[in-house]
């Protein structure tokens, strides 16, 4: 059931399913871990984002769309230090940067979509 506008998109969608896969990569994760906190704060904020950014779309920009795909490569980074550090294998990490591609590829889709919507006023400047 589809309740807002933002859960029609599909990289809401796969940010929900991200967040799926990194709650079984922190379940093996000391809790009180710098990278647990860190990667659980990054993955939320994408979706948390993308939700916000869809309902606040008359904005004359798209700045929850930015936010969202930084938080998409800082979570990049998190499972690259969790692989270094030997907390997940390379197939976990390659599943993990495949959601996160997409991500990052559907959040620059939807910024060029709703580029034609930034604009400025009409107003002279003073000087």
């Amino acid at each position: 059931t589809v309740y807002f506008d933002h859960e029609k998109l599909n990289v809401y969608k796969r940010s929900i399913e991200f967040i799926n896969l990194v709650e079984k990569y922190l379940s093996s994760i000391n809790k009180n871990s710098n990278i647990y906190y860190q990667l659980d704060r990054a993955a939320n904020s994408i979706s948390l984002n993308i939700a916000e950014g869809k309902e606040n779309i008359q904005q004359k920009t798209n700045a929850n769309s930015l936010i969202s795909q930084g938080s998409a490569l800082e979570c990049a980074s998190c499972l690259d230090i969790l692989y270094v550090k030997k907390l997940i294998d390379i197939e976990k990490l390659n599943k993990g940067k495949i959601i996160l591609k997409e991500i990052v590829s559907l959040l620059i889709g939807l910024i060029k979509s709703h580029f034609n919507r930034i604009y400025e006023d009409e107003e002279g400047y003073n000087t």
